[in-house]
């Protein structure tokens, strides 16, 4: 059948018959041309491809009998009723999100054949193929569309002058690539011919499209499309570090919410648009319409980069992707022995809050650490051989109680005043300063505690000390090549506090034991410093990530129980690491020392450790041996007796949370694109280094492969600390000293700080991916942590905490009033709590902070995701728990 029979629409002739005698005469010269000029072509198509491969739009219905696309068959290219961009995956049309309708329809054109591509319904035929089928029948059945029309002329004069009209209008509208302004005018333009057609005169003047020219654009518009699929990828990276190059930082907008709630968040919104618009060709319809086309541009930018990067880069940090949780392991499966939580089994209404807080009532008094001093976990041991009692032992509901504050506490004393004296009534104790007073840890003076940097090797000053261990063996190059140690036993940490002079960073730790206060007394000054001990269980550290271990005096029986604490520091040395052993047994000749000695090298040698140097320092009248972890296997190959033994290769050495000591040890890595078989880069070149074992091919946090992800987020906290943090949130940076980041992913927070005179300890959530290794790498530090356990630090000891993204995370498995009661506990009264996170927690933080008496500052963004800073006061409740 003649495809210009399936157009006729059934019209009353009302013009004369000389008029349709004209109008016949030429309509029968134009077919005949036509037939002529098909006879001559060369590309003839069968008429079953015109109506397979097409891209249709749907038209206003008009009273013309058409074929319209609930007629045509429901092929793949032919969805039958559905809107036209139902036909694109989910990512295509996310990907286009900030196009115009034509563009998203011309991104299709290279999944279809260019051969066959109908607009409007079906009425115009836009490509030569289509033209030369269609016009080959009309060719081979003139002479019967010839009789038929001089038996209806006046009808078929009509009926040819509206098909040819129709034909040109559909080919202008394909030229000037409309979208629905088009076809707004399309049905107005045809209104208008129904209205005057019987006053039009004789389409003299009628041309046939010219086939060439729509060739010639169809071609352009392929290549036009296969460059832009070429270019699509790198398209979002142009994006991303035009953003970051152009935006202003999320931080100033946040923290100018206040003053200007409207103004600064919708430029910035409008800013990213008009980025998105012009790499995409906007239309005129979409220039006319910015708000409309802000919108699309909006939703396609965060369909791109859901679980990457959210649709504002300015307000909030890239939210971690739900597919790089797969790349990473936890402390959560990697430890076997880890507590099970329970899970929070709240009704959701926890956000109001009405809560009568208490003081607790415990024997700690002030000093409370609610998992070190669980006296009813404590009295159930069998056994306390492996000091088992001054491990952690948690209740099985976080307290919500409070602790109370000592009498007469005052104001910190600031760094680095604070590393000579503090207030005696801020740490009211002076048993160490009777027993250790001689030695130089601590002395009272007056209202004061001085501390006069002694210890018990080093009486005559840490510094001294120090400079002893690098003339000893060079290569340690302190704040170069070691950046990052493990003080074991370590006093009030004096050696860690005048390792910074040396831009060296010491995890110092040390057991809540008769030396009353040690640890509180290293934090009262400024020195980073954990309560833990060489007991039954790992420490709270990735495996190969310190540079040097130091123990001075630190009573640890290392040569005991077949070497069940050497082989723990053996595991979080690097390999190359040096562990300096000062104690009397390298320099006495006691018995007693003699013997330990003995056993000790026995231990070492079996270990495959070097002995490095002995060396004796005559102004401490003490002596240090250093030893050395190998950097291969062939040692541990070439062992006779094979003691201790290598580890099961199922025993995975970062598993820490909860887990047993066990007397084996870890082979080294020798791949290397693996941790552990170079040394990090120098400091502080290693700070804003990618590690070299971070894999591309692997995903990050945040959805781009890790080297990319760990540069982001460097960047992102360089931003939002400098632009922010410092400058706009009113905090005055020199009250604080001790910070910790209670959500570290990759240490950026921390990095961002390293020029500001304070610490910041990186904490690793457990149910979080294993980033702590990098944190490690990169020269800062950092420990494992469940927020719905307290952490194993003395009250009042930190001036400021950082949240990001924590509170929305820990409500899934505990409930937040415990969670806040903790933080109450860990900061000093004048200290800050930062919450960057989700909008949604944020009524029921801030409800429980102004119910504990915290002064506290709320900004939400644009996006449902904002940012709390909170003041704590002095206040504490005038009750107690009662004890039943």
């Amino acid at each position: 059948m003649p495809m210009g029979k399936s157009r006729i629409s059934k019209r009353s002739s009302s013009s004369s018959n000389s008029y349709a005698s004209t109008a016949t005469t030429l309509v029968f010269l134009a077919l005949c041309v036509l037939a002529v000029w098909m006879l001559s072509s060369n590309s003839v198509t069968p008429p079953e491809t015109t109506t397979r491969n097409t891209i249709t739009r749907k038209e206003p219905q008009t009273t013309t009998t058409t074929t319209t696309k609930s007629n045509l068959p429901a092929f793949e290219d032919n969805p039958g009723d559905l809107p036209d961009d139902a036909i694109k995956s989910d990512d295509e049309a996310n990907d286009n999100g900030g196009k115009s309708q034509q563009d998203q329809k011309v991104a299709i054109l290279p999944e279809i054949s260019k051969d066959s591509i109908v607009d409007n319904g079906g009425d115009a035929i836009i490509t030569d193929k289509q033209e030369s089928s269609a016009e080959d029948l009309h060719g081979k059945e003139s002479t019967e569309e010839q009789e038929k029309q001089k038996e209806s002329e006046n009808q078929n004069t009509e009926e040819s002058s509206f098909t040819q009209n129709q034909r040109i209008e559909e080919t202008t509208s394909e030229e000037s690539k409309q979208t629905s302004n088009n076809n707004e005018e399309s049905e107005q333009n045809r209104v208008s011919e129904e209205n005057n057609i019987e006053n039009q005169k004789p389409n003299e003047n009628i041309q046939m499209p010219d086939e060439l020219d729509q060739e010639k654009r169809l071609q352009q518009q392929l290549k036009e499309d296969e460059s832009r699929e070429n270019t699509q990828e790198s398209q979002y990276n142009e994006d991303q570090q035009q953003q970051q190059q152009e935006q202003q930082p999320k931080d100033v907008e946040m923290s100018n919410i206040e003053e200007k709630p409207e103004t600064q968040p919708q430029k910035e919104y409008q800013d990213e648009s008009q980025q998105t618009q012009a790499g995409n060709q906007e239309t005129q319809q979409k220039e006319d319409n910015k708000e409309e086309g802000n919108t699309e541009s909006n939703k396609g930018t965060e369909s791109n980069t859901v679980e990457t990067f959210p649709a504002v880069e300015n307000t909030v940090i890239p939210k971690e992707s739900k597919e790089s949780k797969k790349s990473w392991a936890t402390q959560a499966t990697q430890s076997a022995n880890e507590k099970e939580r329970r899970k929070d089994k709240s009704s959701g209404n926890e956000g109001l809050y009405e809560t009568t807080w208490q003081l607790c009532n415990v024997t700690a008094g002030p000093d409370y650490i609610p998992c070190l001093d669980n006296e009813k976990a404590v009295k159930k041991l069998r056994s306390t051989k492996h000091f088992e009692h001054r491990e952690r032992h948690c209740p099985e509901e976080g307290p919500s109680c409070l602790v109370q504050v000592p009498e007469g506490y005052k104001k910190p004393i600031e760094w680095p005043k604070s590393r000579d004296k503090i207030w005696y009534h801020n740490v009211p104790h002076t048993k160490l300063a009777e027993v250790k007073g001689h030695q130089n840890w601590v002395k009272v003076t007056g209202e004061f505690l001085t501390f006069p940097g002694g210890g018990t090797q080093f009486i005559h000053g840490a510094l001294h000390y120090i400079d002893f261990l690098q003339q000893s063996v060079p290569a340690i190059a302190w704040g170069k090549q070691t950046r990052v140690i493990l003080d074991v036993g370590c006093g009030v940490a004096s050696f860690g506090g005048y390792l910074f002079d040396r831009n060296v960073i010491a995890m110092s730790f040390a057991p809540k034991d008769e030396h009353e206060a040690q640890v509180q007394f290293a934090l009262e000054r400024g020195i980073p410093a954990i309560s833990a001990v060489m007991g039954s269980q790992r420490l709270q550290f990735p495996s190969r990530v310190f540079d040097v271990v130091h123990c001075a005096r630190c009573r640890v029986p290392w040569h005991a129980d077949d070497g069940l604490h050497l082989l723990e520091l053996n595991r979080v040395l690097r390999p190359g690491g040096y562990f300096v052993w000062s104690a009397t047994p390298v320099y006495q000749k006691l018995p007693e020392d003699v013997e330990i000695w003995k056993a000790m090298s026995s231990l070492t040698a079996s270990m495959c450790w070097e002995l490095v140097t002995i060396k004796k320092d005559k102004l401490n009248s003490v002596g240090a041996a250093i030893y050395r972890k190998p950097t291969t296997n062939d040692c541990y190959n070439q062992r006779k007796h094979k003691r201790p033994p290598m580890c099961k290769e199922d025993d995975d050495p970062n598993a820490a949370w909860y887990v047993p000591l066990q007397a084996c040890m870890h082979p080294v890595p020798v791949d290397s694109a693996e941790r552990g078989t170079k040394w990090p880069e120098p400091w502080p070149r290693r700070v804003q280094t990618p590690p070299y074992w971070l894999n591309s091919s692997q995903m990050g946090i945040y959805g781009k492969p890790s080297p990319q992800d760990f540069a982001t987020d460097h960047e992102h906290w360089k931003r939002v600390v400098s632009k922010s943090y410092l400058t706009s949130l009113g905090i005055s940076w020199s009250n604080v000293r001790n910070v910790m980041d209670m959500r570290a992913v990759y240490g950026g927070f921390a990095a961002a700080l390293k020029d500001v005179p304070v610490w910041v300890m990186n904490v690793v959530n457990i149910d979080s991916p294993d980033t702590l290794p990098i944190i490690y790498e990169r020269g800062l530090f950092g420990i494992y942590h469940d927020w719905c356990e307290s952490f194993s630090t003395y009250p009042r000891t930190y001036d400021l905490l950082h949240a990001d993204h924590l509170f929305s995370r820990l409500k899934k498995r505990c409930k937040l009033a415990p969670v806040m009661a903790e933080v109450d506990r860990i900061v000093r009264p004048g200290g800050k709590l930062i919450v960057r996170d989700e909008s949604s927690i944020f009524r029921e933080v801030e409800n429980l902070l102004k119910s504990l008496h915290w002064e506290v500052h709320v900004t939400i963004s644009k996006n449902q995701e904002g940012l709390l800073s909170a003041q704590k006061g002095d206040w504490r409740p005038d009750t107690y728990v009662d004890s039943s």
